[in-house]
Protein backbone atom coordinates (compact mmCIF):
# COMPACT_ATOMS: atom_id res chain seq x y z
CA UNK A 1 0.00 0.00 0.00
CA UNK A 2 1.22 3.33 -0.89
CA UNK A 3 1.53 6.02 1.72
CA UNK A 4 -1.25 8.78 2.27
CA UNK A 5 -0.31 12.17 2.31
CA UNK A 6 -1.04 14.10 5.87
CA UNK A 7 -0.64 18.05 6.54
CA UNK A 8 -0.24 18.93 10.20
CA UNK A 9 -1.38 22.20 11.11
CA UNK A 10 0.21 23.75 14.12
CA UNK A 11 1.13 26.71 16.42
CA UNK A 12 4.01 25.08 18.05
CA UNK A 13 6.19 22.43 16.74
CA UNK A 14 9.93 21.36 17.95
CA UNK A 15 12.45 22.88 18.78
CA UNK A 16 10.00 25.47 18.56
CA UNK A 17 7.47 25.05 21.33
CA UNK A 18 6.89 25.04 24.67
CA UNK A 19 4.03 22.55 25.77
CA UNK A 20 3.11 18.74 25.99
CA UNK A 21 1.12 19.43 22.35
CA UNK A 22 4.07 20.08 20.41
CA UNK A 23 5.44 16.80 21.68
CA UNK A 24 2.71 14.95 20.66
CA UNK A 25 1.99 16.56 17.59
CA UNK A 26 5.68 15.20 16.35
CA UNK A 27 4.94 12.20 18.10
CA UNK A 28 1.67 11.45 15.61
CA UNK A 29 3.99 12.88 12.21
CA UNK A 30 6.67 10.30 13.21
CA UNK A 31 4.72 7.26 14.31
CA UNK A 32 3.15 8.25 10.62
CA UNK A 33 6.21 8.02 8.81
CA UNK A 34 7.18 5.05 10.66
CA UNK A 35 3.94 2.91 8.80
CA UNK A 36 5.00 4.75 5.04
CA UNK A 37 2.66 7.72 5.34
CA UNK A 38 4.19 11.11 4.21
CA UNK A 39 3.32 14.10 6.83
CA UNK A 40 4.32 17.58 6.08
CA UNK A 41 4.38 20.50 9.27
CA UNK A 42 2.71 23.30 8.93
CA UNK A 43 4.05 24.83 11.70
CA UNK A 44 3.90 28.87 13.35
CA UNK A 45 7.18 30.24 14.51
CA UNK A 46 6.29 33.66 15.31
CA UNK A 47 4.48 32.54 18.41
CA UNK A 48 7.18 30.56 19.83
CA UNK A 49 9.88 33.67 18.63
CA UNK A 50 7.33 35.93 20.95
CA UNK A 51 7.11 34.48 23.57
CA UNK A 52 10.45 32.28 24.10
CA UNK A 53 12.97 33.34 26.53
CA UNK A 54 16.78 33.29 25.98
CA UNK A 55 18.55 31.65 22.64
CA UNK A 56 17.21 30.12 19.29
CA UNK A 57 16.76 26.57 20.26
CA UNK A 58 19.07 24.51 17.93
CA UNK A 59 18.13 22.71 14.92
CA UNK A 60 16.43 19.54 14.92
CA UNK A 61 16.77 17.17 12.26
CA UNK A 62 13.42 15.53 11.16
CA UNK A 63 12.50 11.75 10.48
CA UNK A 64 12.35 10.28 6.63
CA UNK A 65 8.68 11.13 5.45
CA UNK A 66 8.34 14.39 7.40
CA UNK A 67 8.65 17.85 6.11
CA UNK A 68 8.19 21.12 7.48
CA UNK A 69 7.30 24.18 6.86
CA UNK A 70 8.36 26.76 9.28
CA UNK A 71 6.05 30.12 8.64
CA UNK A 72 7.72 32.77 9.83
CA UNK A 73 7.31 37.07 9.03
CA UNK A 74 9.54 40.05 9.56
CA UNK A 75 6.97 41.60 11.89
CA UNK A 76 5.92 38.71 14.87
CA UNK A 77 4.27 40.23 17.18
CA UNK A 78 1.85 41.78 14.93
CA UNK A 79 1.33 38.72 13.10
CA UNK A 80 0.91 37.18 16.45
CA UNK A 81 -1.47 40.27 17.37
CA UNK A 82 -3.08 40.68 13.80
CA UNK A 83 -4.15 36.43 14.47
CA UNK A 84 -5.28 36.43 17.58
CA UNK A 85 -7.82 39.15 17.28
CA UNK A 86 -9.28 38.80 13.69
CA UNK A 87 -9.34 34.66 14.26
CA UNK A 88 -7.36 34.33 10.33
CA UNK A 89 -4.33 33.89 9.97
CA UNK A 90 -3.71 37.48 8.42
CA UNK A 91 0.50 37.31 7.37
CA UNK A 92 0.07 33.56 6.88
CA UNK A 93 -2.95 32.89 4.98
CA UNK A 94 -1.22 32.92 1.44
CA UNK A 95 1.99 30.50 2.54
CA UNK A 96 -0.55 28.21 4.21
CA UNK A 97 -3.08 28.30 1.16
CA UNK A 98 -0.16 27.73 -1.68
CA UNK A 99 1.45 24.45 0.61
CA UNK A 100 -2.34 22.72 0.92
CA UNK A 101 -2.86 23.62 -2.75
CA UNK A 102 0.54 21.99 -3.65
CA UNK A 103 0.65 19.21 -1.25
CA UNK A 104 -2.54 17.48 -2.60
CA UNK A 105 -3.26 16.47 0.79
CA UNK A 106 -5.11 13.07 1.43
CA UNK A 107 -5.75 14.19 5.47
CA UNK A 108 -5.52 17.68 7.13
CA UNK A 109 -5.22 17.42 10.94
CA UNK A 110 -5.65 20.81 12.41
CA UNK A 111 -4.05 20.94 16.14
CA UNK A 112 -3.20 23.43 18.28
CA UNK A 113 -4.44 26.45 15.24
CA UNK A 114 -4.66 29.09 18.26
CA UNK A 115 -2.19 31.23 17.43
CA UNK A 116 -1.29 30.42 14.09
CA UNK A 117 -4.71 31.45 12.36
CA UNK A 118 -7.47 30.48 14.80
CA UNK A 119 -11.01 29.54 13.14
CA UNK A 120 -9.93 31.03 9.70
CA UNK A 121 -7.59 28.25 8.81
CA UNK A 122 -10.55 25.55 8.92
CA UNK A 123 -11.32 26.52 5.65
CA UNK A 124 -8.49 26.18 4.31
CA UNK A 125 -8.12 22.78 1.94
CA UNK A 126 -10.13 20.51 0.16
CA UNK A 127 -8.66 17.39 2.11
CA UNK A 128 -10.81 15.13 4.65
CA UNK A 129 -10.32 16.83 7.87
CA UNK A 130 -9.72 16.46 11.45
CA UNK A 131 -9.11 18.70 14.63
CA UNK A 132 -7.38 17.42 17.38
CA UNK A 133 -8.39 19.02 20.84
CA UNK A 134 -4.87 19.55 22.17
CA UNK A 135 -6.12 21.68 24.95
CA UNK A 136 -9.46 23.32 25.68
CA UNK A 137 -9.25 26.10 23.25
CA UNK A 138 -12.62 25.67 21.40
CA UNK A 139 -14.48 26.46 24.48
CA UNK A 140 -11.54 28.77 26.52
CA UNK A 141 -9.64 31.44 25.41
CA UNK A 142 -6.92 31.12 27.78
CA UNK A 143 -7.00 27.61 26.42
CA UNK A 144 -6.80 25.57 29.65
CA UNK A 145 -10.08 26.61 31.74
CA UNK A 146 -7.81 27.49 34.87
CA UNK A 147 -10.07 30.84 35.67
CA UNK A 148 -9.25 34.01 36.52
CA UNK A 149 -5.28 32.37 36.20
CA UNK A 150 -5.79 30.95 40.11
CA UNK A 151 -8.74 28.30 39.74
CA UNK A 152 -10.66 25.65 38.10
CA UNK A 153 -12.66 26.90 35.34
CA UNK A 154 -16.72 25.81 36.42
CA UNK A 155 -18.35 28.67 34.72
CA UNK A 156 -18.09 31.09 32.38
CA UNK A 157 -16.47 34.44 33.43
CA UNK A 158 -14.53 34.49 30.14
CA UNK A 159 -14.03 38.59 29.49
CA UNK A 160 -12.76 39.09 33.41
CA UNK A 161 -10.72 36.00 32.82
CA UNK A 162 -8.63 36.86 30.18
CA UNK A 163 -8.53 40.18 31.72
CA UNK A 164 -6.93 38.58 34.56
CA UNK A 165 -4.52 37.39 32.02
CA UNK A 166 -3.18 40.71 30.73
CA UNK A 167 -4.56 39.15 27.34
CA UNK A 168 -6.88 41.43 25.20
CA UNK A 169 -10.13 39.77 24.71
CA UNK A 170 -11.23 37.64 21.13
CA UNK A 171 -14.47 39.39 19.98
CA UNK A 172 -14.54 37.03 16.87
CA UNK A 173 -15.68 34.53 20.02
CA UNK A 174 -19.19 36.67 20.22
CA UNK A 175 -19.79 36.62 16.44
CA UNK A 176 -20.54 32.80 16.13
CA UNK A 177 -17.36 32.76 13.44
CA UNK A 178 -15.99 29.44 15.60
CA UNK A 179 -19.25 27.40 14.82
CA UNK A 180 -19.11 28.44 11.02
CA UNK A 181 -16.07 27.91 9.98
CA UNK A 182 -15.91 24.60 12.73
CA UNK A 183 -18.07 23.03 10.03
CA UNK A 184 -15.49 22.40 7.54
CA UNK A 185 -14.35 20.27 10.00
CA UNK A 186 -15.25 16.10 9.06
CA UNK A 187 -14.32 15.21 12.73
CA UNK A 188 -12.80 16.90 16.24
CA UNK A 189 -10.70 14.65 18.31
CA UNK A 190 -10.71 14.96 22.35
CA UNK A 191 -8.37 12.77 24.06
CA UNK A 192 -9.85 11.81 26.65
CA UNK A 193 -13.82 11.08 27.54
CA UNK A 194 -13.33 13.72 30.22
CA UNK A 195 -11.92 16.53 27.79
CA UNK A 196 -14.96 15.28 25.77
CA UNK A 197 -17.50 16.01 27.85
CA UNK A 198 -16.38 19.19 28.87
CA UNK A 199 -16.08 20.32 25.54
CA UNK A 200 -20.16 19.58 25.67
CA UNK A 201 -20.60 21.25 28.66
CA UNK A 202 -18.96 24.64 27.70
CA UNK A 203 -21.12 24.34 25.05
CA UNK A 204 -19.51 23.11 21.98
CA UNK A 205 -21.93 21.38 19.57
CA UNK A 206 -19.98 18.80 17.68
CA UNK A 207 -19.54 15.45 18.18
CA UNK A 208 -16.15 14.27 19.33
CA UNK A 209 -14.07 11.23 19.01
CA UNK A 210 -12.16 9.75 21.75
CA UNK A 211 -8.69 8.82 20.49
CA UNK A 212 -6.05 9.37 23.62
CA UNK A 213 -2.42 10.53 23.45
CA UNK A 214 0.25 7.93 22.94
CA UNK A 215 4.06 7.24 23.46
CA UNK A 216 6.38 4.68 20.97
CA UNK A 217 5.99 1.20 21.40
CA UNK A 218 8.96 -0.28 24.03
CA UNK A 219 10.13 -2.18 20.93
CA UNK A 220 10.81 0.69 18.60
CA UNK A 221 13.82 2.83 18.33
CA UNK A 222 13.30 6.31 17.65
CA UNK A 223 15.09 9.35 16.98
CA UNK A 224 18.73 9.70 16.31
CA UNK A 225 21.75 11.39 17.34
CA UNK A 226 19.39 14.94 16.41
CA UNK A 227 16.12 14.16 18.06
CA UNK A 228 14.60 15.76 20.67
CA UNK A 229 12.82 15.11 23.51
CA UNK A 230 11.13 17.06 26.35
CA UNK A 231 8.63 16.25 28.66
CA UNK A 232 5.00 16.77 27.91
CA UNK A 233 3.50 19.54 30.07
CA UNK A 234 -0.21 18.76 29.05
CA UNK A 235 -1.61 20.85 27.00
CA UNK A 236 -1.41 24.84 27.13
CA UNK A 237 1.11 27.08 26.14
CA UNK A 238 2.75 28.31 29.10
CA UNK A 239 6.12 30.40 27.90
CA UNK A 240 8.02 28.35 30.71
CA UNK A 241 9.60 25.23 29.57
CA UNK A 242 9.31 22.32 32.01
CA UNK A 243 12.69 20.82 30.88
CA UNK A 244 15.85 20.81 28.83
CA UNK A 245 15.88 18.73 25.42
CA UNK A 246 18.37 15.85 25.31
CA UNK A 247 19.79 14.20 22.32
CA UNK A 248 17.77 10.78 22.11
CA UNK A 249 14.37 9.82 22.43
CA UNK A 250 14.32 7.03 24.56
CA UNK A 251 12.46 4.21 23.93
CA UNK A 252 9.92 3.28 26.52
CA UNK A 253 10.52 0.11 28.66
CA UNK A 254 9.33 -1.16 31.97
CA UNK A 255 11.34 -0.74 35.21
CA UNK A 256 14.65 -2.01 35.42
CA UNK A 257 17.06 -3.10 38.66
CA UNK A 258 20.16 -1.19 39.75
CA UNK A 259 21.02 1.07 42.19
CA UNK A 260 18.51 4.21 42.26
CA UNK A 261 19.63 7.59 40.92
CA UNK A 262 18.85 9.10 44.89
CA UNK A 263 20.35 8.30 47.90
CA UNK A 264 16.59 7.79 49.73
CA UNK A 265 13.43 6.57 48.79
CA UNK A 266 11.54 9.14 46.81
CA UNK A 267 8.36 10.23 45.29
CA UNK A 268 8.44 12.24 41.71
CA UNK A 269 7.35 15.15 40.37
CA UNK A 270 8.02 15.90 36.92
CA UNK A 271 6.26 19.20 34.53
CA UNK A 272 6.29 22.90 34.49
CA UNK A 273 6.27 24.89 37.97
CA UNK A 274 2.73 26.75 37.71
CA UNK A 275 0.05 27.34 40.17
CA UNK A 276 -2.24 25.15 38.21
CA UNK A 277 -0.08 21.87 38.40
CA UNK A 278 -0.85 21.72 42.07
CA UNK A 279 2.49 21.37 44.04
CA UNK A 280 1.43 23.97 46.56
CA UNK A 281 -0.66 21.48 48.19
CA UNK A 282 1.60 18.56 48.03
CA UNK A 283 4.94 19.97 49.20
CA UNK A 284 3.69 21.16 52.49
CA UNK A 285 2.72 17.30 52.65
CA UNK A 286 5.92 16.35 53.43
CA UNK A 287 6.80 17.86 56.18
CA UNK A 288 4.28 15.63 58.06
CA UNK A 289 5.24 12.70 56.12
CA UNK A 290 9.10 11.86 56.68
CA UNK A 291 9.95 8.40 55.44
CA UNK A 292 10.49 9.49 51.98
CA UNK A 293 11.48 12.65 49.87
CA UNK A 294 9.86 14.74 46.96
CA UNK A 295 12.24 15.22 44.17
CA UNK A 296 10.76 17.86 41.44
CA UNK A 297 12.00 18.14 38.12
CA UNK A 298 11.24 21.12 36.05
CA UNK A 299 11.20 25.08 36.08
CA UNK A 300 8.29 27.74 35.97
CA UNK A 301 7.44 30.91 37.21
CA UNK A 302 5.62 29.55 40.22
CA UNK A 303 9.03 27.93 41.23
CA UNK A 304 10.24 30.78 43.76
CA UNK A 305 7.09 30.52 46.06
CA UNK A 306 6.92 26.57 45.71
CA UNK A 307 10.57 26.81 46.90
CA UNK A 308 9.23 29.33 49.62
CA UNK A 309 7.14 26.76 50.53
CA UNK A 310 9.04 24.22 50.59
CA UNK A 311 11.66 26.18 53.30
CA UNK A 312 14.39 24.25 54.71
CA UNK A 313 12.94 20.75 54.24
CA UNK A 314 15.38 18.61 53.06
CA UNK A 315 13.06 16.16 51.97
CA UNK A 316 12.09 18.48 49.17
CA UNK A 317 14.62 18.49 46.22
CA UNK A 318 14.21 20.79 43.18
CA UNK A 319 16.28 19.58 40.22
CA UNK A 320 15.31 22.31 38.04
CA UNK A 321 15.61 22.13 34.17
CA UNK A 322 16.76 18.58 33.29
CA UNK A 323 17.23 16.35 30.14
CA UNK A 324 14.71 13.64 29.24
CA UNK A 325 16.90 10.69 30.40
CA UNK A 326 17.02 12.40 33.69
CA UNK A 327 13.32 12.50 33.74
CA UNK A 328 13.29 8.96 32.78
CA UNK A 329 16.08 7.59 35.49
CA UNK A 330 14.36 9.20 38.55
CA UNK A 331 10.62 8.14 36.75
CA UNK A 332 12.15 4.30 37.21
CA UNK A 333 13.52 4.09 40.96
CA UNK A 334 10.72 6.11 42.55
CA UNK A 335 8.20 4.94 44.66
CA UNK A 336 5.69 6.70 42.80
CA UNK A 337 5.05 9.30 40.54
CA UNK A 338 2.72 12.41 41.86
CA UNK A 339 0.36 14.35 39.35
CA UNK A 340 -1.38 17.10 41.43
CA UNK A 341 -2.43 19.24 38.80
CA UNK A 342 -5.31 21.09 40.16
CA UNK A 343 -6.93 22.29 36.71
CA UNK A 344 -8.78 20.47 33.75
CA UNK A 345 -5.95 18.85 31.67
CA UNK A 346 -7.48 17.02 28.43
CA UNK A 347 -5.13 13.99 29.09
CA UNK A 348 -2.13 12.94 31.47
CA UNK A 349 0.97 12.29 29.64
CA UNK A 350 3.02 12.52 32.52
CA UNK A 351 0.88 9.28 33.47
CA UNK A 352 1.13 7.13 30.71
CA UNK A 353 5.11 8.10 31.11
CA UNK A 354 5.08 6.52 34.47
CA UNK A 355 3.13 3.73 33.57
CA UNK A 356 5.46 3.21 30.55
CA UNK A 357 8.12 2.79 32.91
CA UNK A 358 6.12 0.78 35.28
CA UNK A 359 5.99 3.05 37.83
CA UNK A 360 2.18 3.62 39.50
CA UNK A 361 0.67 7.00 39.82
CA UNK A 362 -0.91 9.19 43.01
CA UNK A 363 -2.62 11.62 40.76
CA UNK A 364 -5.40 14.55 42.20
CA UNK A 365 -9.38 12.81 41.48
CA UNK A 366 -9.69 15.83 38.90
CA UNK A 367 -10.00 15.97 35.27
CA UNK A 368 -9.00 13.13 32.60
CA UNK A 369 -7.05 11.45 35.87
CA UNK A 370 -9.23 8.80 37.17
CA UNK A 371 -10.35 7.89 33.93
CA UNK A 372 -6.69 6.61 33.19
CA UNK A 373 -5.69 5.38 36.64
CA UNK A 374 -9.83 3.49 36.67
CA UNK A 375 -9.30 2.11 33.37
CA UNK A 376 -6.15 -0.19 34.00
CA UNK A 377 -5.73 0.20 38.28
CA UNK A 378 -2.17 1.67 38.00
CA UNK A 379 -2.29 3.90 41.28
CA UNK A 380 -3.93 5.88 43.76
CA UNK A 381 -6.12 9.07 43.60
CA UNK A 382 -6.80 11.61 45.98
CA UNK A 383 -8.57 15.17 47.02
CA UNK A 384 -6.96 15.99 50.55
CA UNK A 385 -3.62 16.20 52.14
CA UNK A 386 -4.76 13.21 54.20
CA UNK A 387 -5.96 11.14 51.47
CA UNK A 388 -2.56 12.31 49.93
CA UNK A 389 -0.48 10.68 52.83
CA UNK A 390 -2.61 7.17 53.28
CA UNK A 391 -1.47 7.11 49.59
CA UNK A 392 2.29 7.51 49.84
CA UNK A 393 2.09 5.18 53.05
CA UNK A 394 0.53 2.19 51.20
CA UNK A 395 2.77 3.03 48.18
CA UNK A 396 6.24 2.47 50.43
CA UNK A 397 4.73 0.38 53.31
CA UNK A 398 2.91 -2.08 51.22
CA UNK A 399 5.72 -3.52 48.47
CA UNK A 400 3.31 -6.32 47.31
CA UNK A 401 0.58 -4.01 46.89
CA UNK A 402 3.01 -1.33 45.18
CA UNK A 403 4.55 -4.67 42.50
CA UNK A 404 0.66 -5.36 41.63
CA UNK A 405 -0.01 -1.21 41.15
CA UNK A 406 3.08 -1.64 38.91
CA UNK A 407 2.19 -4.39 36.89
CA UNK A 408 -1.11 -3.02 36.20
CA UNK A 409 0.26 0.33 35.24
CA UNK A 410 2.38 -1.80 32.33
CA UNK A 411 -0.28 -4.13 31.54
CA UNK A 412 -2.47 -0.60 30.79
CA UNK A 413 0.06 1.05 29.16
CA UNK A 414 0.92 -1.79 26.77
CA UNK A 415 -3.35 -1.83 25.84
CA UNK A 416 -3.90 1.52 26.07
CA UNK A 417 -1.66 4.24 24.93
CA UNK A 418 1.41 2.79 22.92
CA UNK A 419 1.25 3.57 18.94
CA UNK A 420 0.35 -0.20 17.97
CA UNK A 421 -2.81 0.42 20.28
CA UNK A 422 -3.65 4.24 18.91
CA UNK A 423 -3.08 4.01 15.74
CA UNK A 424 -5.92 1.94 14.82
CA UNK A 425 -8.34 3.95 16.26
CA UNK A 426 -7.45 7.12 13.70
CA UNK A 427 -7.29 4.98 11.15
CA UNK A 428 -10.70 3.65 11.23
CA UNK A 429 -12.05 7.02 12.03
CA UNK A 430 -10.39 8.38 8.70
CA UNK A 431 -11.99 5.04 7.23
CA UNK A 432 -15.27 5.85 8.50
CA UNK A 433 -15.15 9.80 6.98
CA UNK A 434 -13.37 8.73 3.70
CA UNK A 435 -16.37 6.50 3.01
CA UNK A 436 -19.16 9.20 3.67
CA UNK A 437 -17.41 11.38 1.75
CA UNK A 438 -17.08 9.30 -1.03
CA UNK A 439 -13.17 9.20 -1.13
CA UNK A 440 -13.55 5.89 -1.96
CA UNK A 441 -9.70 5.60 -3.06
CA UNK A 442 -8.75 6.44 0.65
CA UNK A 443 -10.76 4.12 2.15
CA UNK A 444 -9.86 1.44 -0.49
CA UNK A 445 -6.18 2.08 0.65
CA UNK A 446 -6.68 1.78 4.49
CA UNK A 447 -8.84 -1.24 4.37
CA UNK A 448 -5.68 -2.83 1.81
CA UNK A 449 -3.05 -2.16 4.21
CA UNK A 450 -4.98 -1.20 7.55
CA UNK A 451 -2.13 1.65 7.62
CA UNK A 452 0.39 -0.84 8.61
Amino acid sequence: MSGLRFAFITTFYPPHNFGGDGIGVQRWARALARRGHHVTVICDTDVYKVLKTGPAPPAVAEDSGITVHWLRSGVAPLSVLLSHQAGRPVFHAAAIKWILHEGRFDVINFHNVSALGGPGVLGMGSALKLYTAWEHWLVCPTHVLWRHNREACTGRECLRCVLAYGRPPQLWRYTGKLEREAQHIDAFIALSEFSRAKHREFGFQREMEVIPGFLPDPDVEVGGPDAQTVLPSEDDNSTSVGLRSSGVVQAIAPREGGSSIHPRPYFFFAGRLERIKGLDDVIPVFERYTDADLIIAGDGTHRAELESIAGRNPRVKFLGMVTGDVVDRYNAHAIASIVPSAGFETFGFVIIEAFGRGTPVIARRIGPFPELLESCGGGELFETPGELIAALSRMQQEPSRRAELARAAYKGFLANWTESAVLPKYFSLLERIAVSRGRTDIARMLQEGRAA
